[in-house]
């Protein structure tokens, strides 16, 4: 056979190939039958080439800014956190050699990123949305939209905000991969604006995960009750008989105020992550399961087309007899659901597309062959097909996202899944100023030690723990402080250890690695032949 029918060397990758597949056979589709007219903009390569991405969505002040400074591990100076809405943007934080600011009017103007179709939405928008860029890890292959908070008055809308929120939802939740949809222990009202946001997510329901955020702020019993109200105002707005998982916890850095549920909201947070981590591993996939989805959205549009301009010849009928046609849409999308191809949920609204249809210019048309349609849709089938076969190998050679705080914890005690201890391995240290030593001595020299006078991993983890903060930010002190990294705490590191949970308690955010005036002192001695141990990993 020929160089063609070898589907990894023609295509190269399932990238190349959806490319390949939209761009020589769906696009003249879309193209002859107007889709981007009725339905969605054109797709260009870098709807395609793009990383994966994920949006975070709520209510005002229910944490969906910390939410992502929690995962990409970072806070840039555009993230605004406060206790009222001060997210009135769009922001979607991407990779970036240097902070950088990049206005929507912009980067619509930018090939190279796939926010190009947002001009549609006008300039009211185009003013609300930002690009940041960050060098931070986890975005080197993730994009992270953060969305403005919703607010409970009912009439907040597109004459309050000067565009279409939720048809800007909808925009973003049929191009991305995740959609984290945020409440909060204290707040499960959902508002109007809120209702008509979750309706345009139903579509993408196979993307959305839900979590319930703050919830280290009330106690056991009153979290079943919160939870219980959670799911009840979903099946009101969801009409699903299946029940969606929440995923229950604190999403932040910040010491929890109630301990009762530390080891759910820790079990739930590693199940979250891992769901976000895997993203790039599944996004062709996803992207071969939204361009099947768009091909079939092309062609029932197409048939609709066809089937109209084959009962009359609207571009010369007159106006009340194209009327007429157009009110009759309903039989002609039951002729195409009797041919036993499409479901009904395939359609599109029906008074959407009669709207539509009467105010389009026909003539638009006049250059559709004859069973061009069936030609192509035939043509479409066995590229999708052959996509379809290259499933398997999708994905398989991506590296997970690289979530800052939650990326390489496994050598620390307070690992997911660790009780006591730890296997000996790579850890990294800090130091501790002397001033604070005598306060933390006193409490070193109560802890049971090892035969070296060290404290052991089982030891040290609880006297941690005692500080209430979570356990990816302990796992973070702890690699500060065991300093030559055995495993164990000196009472040198042991005090930096306390020292550095009770700076973060304060506020202060924990460093990557150990400036060198941190060090503790016995251990500098070993630090002045070389380089610095103090950027060890």
């Amino acid at each position: 056979m020929g160089k063609s029918d070898n589907k990894e060397e023609y295509w190269g990758t399932v990238l190349d190939g959806l490319k390949r597949v939209y761009k020589e056979y769906l696009f003249p589709l879309e193209e002859m039958y107007r889709f981007n007219e009725f339905h969605s903009p054109f797709l260009e390569d870098a709807d395609f080439d793009c990383c994966p991405m994920i949006m975070v969505i709520g209510q005002y002040s229910v944490g969906k800014t910390t939410f992502i400074k929690y995962i990409i591990d970072k806070k840039t100076s555009d993230m605004q956190i406060s206790a009222e809405q001060t997210t009135d943007q769009f922001m979607a934080f991407m990779y970036g050699e240097f902070d950088n600011q990049i206005p929507g009017n912009a980067v619509v103007m930018d090939k190279t990123k796939p926010f190009r179709n947002l001009q549609r939405f006008g300039a009211g928008f185009l003013d609300k949305f930002v690009v940041s860029q960050t060098k931070a890890e986890a975005l080197e292959n993730l994009i992270v939209i953060d969305t403005p908070g919703i607010l409970s008055s009912q009439m907040q809308g597109q004459e309050g905000r000067g565009y279409d929120f939720a048809e800007v939802l909808e925009w973003f939740a049929e191009r991305v991969d995740r959609i984290i949809l945020l409440f909060d222990a204290h707040k499960l009202d959902i508002s109007e604006e809120f209702r008509r946001s979750i309706d345009k997510l139903k579509p993408y329901d196979e993307k959305v995960r839900i979590a319930l955020n703050k919830s280290d702020m009330v106690d056991t019993q009153t979290l079943l009750r919160v939870y219980g109200s959670l799911m009840w105002s979903l099946g009101k707005v969801i009409h699903r008989p299946e029940v969606k998982r929440v995923y229950v916890g604190s999403f932040w850095n910040e010491p929890l105020k109630n301990t009762q549920n530390t080891e759910l909201f820790e079990q739930e947070t590693k199940d979250l992550i891992a769901d976000i981590q895997q993203l790039p591993r599944d996004s062709a996939k996803r992207k071969l399961s939204d361009l099947c989805g768009r091909f079939r959205q092309s062609r029932v549009h197409a048939m609709i087309i066809d089937r109209i301009r084959k009962q009359q010849n609207l571009i010369f009928m007159k106006d009340s007899k194209r009327k007429d046609t157009i009110k009759k849409l309903k039989d002609i999308y039951e002729e195409i659901q009797q041919e036993g191809v499409f479901h009904p949920s395939d359609f599109p609204d029906l008074e959407y597309m009669q709207n539509k249809l009467s105010k389009f210019d026909f003539s638009k048309f006049n250059n559709i062959k004859k069973n061009h349609l069936s030609n192509i849709s035939d043509t479409l089938d066995k590229n999708i097909n052959r996509l379809l076969s290259m499933v398997p190998k999708i994905g398989e050679n991506k590296a997970p996202v690289k979530l800052g705080i939650f990326a390489e914890k496994e050598n620390t005690p307070f690992a997911y899944g660790r009780e006591q201890g730890i296997d000996e391995g790579s850890l990294s240290t800090e130091w501790i100023v002397l001033k604070d030593k005598p306060t933390y001595d006193a409490i070193f020299a109560k802890l049971p030690k090892e035969s070296d006078g060290k404290l052991g991993p089982g030891e040290a983890r609880k006297a941690l723990l005692a500080s209430k903060l979570p356990h990816p930010i302990l796992s973070r002190i702890w690699k500060l402080a065991d300093y030559d990294r055995d495993g164990k705490l000196d009472d040198e590191e042991f005090a930096l250890g306390m020292h550095l949970c009770a700076l973060k308690k304060k506020g202060y955010d924990i460093p990557e690695s150990l400036p060198d005036h941190l060090i503790p002192p016995k251990h500098r001695s070993t630090n002045q032949n070389g380089s610095s141990n103090s950027n060890l990993e």
